[in-house]
């Protein structure tokens, strides 16, 4: 059967264009959306299954990996955090090779360089906790786009956040900060990462550089979710100062936020930074309600020691 000559290529261009779109979609929406379940026989494509687009379409082939990655990852990370005791670990064992194929297919897909590191980064029960795997995939973004000063500015970010490494991360900033184009602040990291490693301000300087360069939508809700964690880490050790000296003067326990409201201690019971009320524990202790979004409370980095 034969077909006008444009017609298969026509039809590709405009296939990678919805994928491309249904791609970034995807990531957006990876926790709401529900995502169809398979087994690991049906991670990849075969090569009897692609056909010849794999060799033709390299760009396409890329996008469904992509895409795979992404539902395989949102999939797994709900699994995990649904998962109750007895029942089978949660394996993130195929996030890496996904990964690792889609980006071999088009070795300057930016975007599954750099959230392909922050899914293999993800602690438990969110993601593998492999940060190991994420500066692998990072250093092979690396090697086919050595001008990106990014990829550098994400390892040192996953010594920092995740490894508490922060020599590690320091170098990272300084071998990013050294690349054409990259901005003036990447050395301000190299330095601090020295001298404060492990400060909450630290942190926060952080995230709040990578909410500002964002390119993209879901790296900025992923910086603001980290920032509005770390002020609910400090609003709850605040507020449990407070109630633990106002429980001291009253020679009491204080068990509900009512009673502070009523002796004046607070005008009403405290939200979280995503508008949630915290919970006053029959034990006295601030914590979050479980029906916060900002569940649950990154460990923070170490501080050096003597800091």
């Amino acid at each position: 059967m034969s077909t006008r000559p444009g017609t298969s290529l026509a039809v590709a261009a405009i296939a990678v264009l919805v994928l491309g779109a249904a791609a970034v979609r995807l990531q957006m929406l990876r926790d709401t959306m529900p995502l169809p379940s398979s087994s690991d026989e049906t991670l990849y494509m075969t090569e009897r299954a692609a056909g010849r687009a794999i060799f033709t379409h390299r760009m396409l082939a890329a996008d469904l990996y992509w895409i795979r990655a992404i539902q395989y990852f949102g999939g797994r990370s709900r699994q995990a955090r649904n998962h109750r005791p007895g029942e089978p670990s949660v394996s993130f064992d195929g996030l890496y090779p996904l990964l690792d194929i889609t980006t071999t297919l088009d070795p300057r897909f930016n975007i599954a360089y750099r959230f392909g590191a922050i899914f293999l980064s993800a602690r438990d029960p969110d993601g593998p906790g492999r940060p190991d795997l994420s500066v692998k995939l990072l250093e092979k973004g690396l090697r086919a786009s050595p001008e990106k000063w990014q990829y550098w500015h994400d390892i040192g970010f996953v010594h920092y956040w995740t490894n508490f490494d922060y020599q590690k991360a320091s170098d990272a900033f300084q071998r990013g900060a050294a690349i054409p184009g990259a901005p003036w602040w990447l050395r301000s990291l190299a330095a601090t990462m020295l001298v404060r490693g492990g400060d909450r301000e630290t942190s926060r300087l952080l995230w709040t550089q990578l909410y500002e360069t964002a390119d993209n939508e879901y790296a900025r809700h992923a910086a603001q979710m980290k920032l509005m964690q770390l002020k609910a880490i400090e609003d709850i050790e605040q507020l449990q100062k407070a109630i633990d000296a106002y429980a001291e003067r009253r020679g009491a326990r204080v068990t509900s936020w009512s009673e502070l409201v009523a002796a004046g201690a607070l005008r009403s019971v405290p939200n979280d930074p995503s508008g949630v009320a915290y919970i006053l524990t029959p034990e006295g202790r601030v914590q979050l309600s479980e029906s916060s979004t900002l569940i649950p409370l990154p460990l923070e980095p170490r501080k050096r020691p003597g800091a």
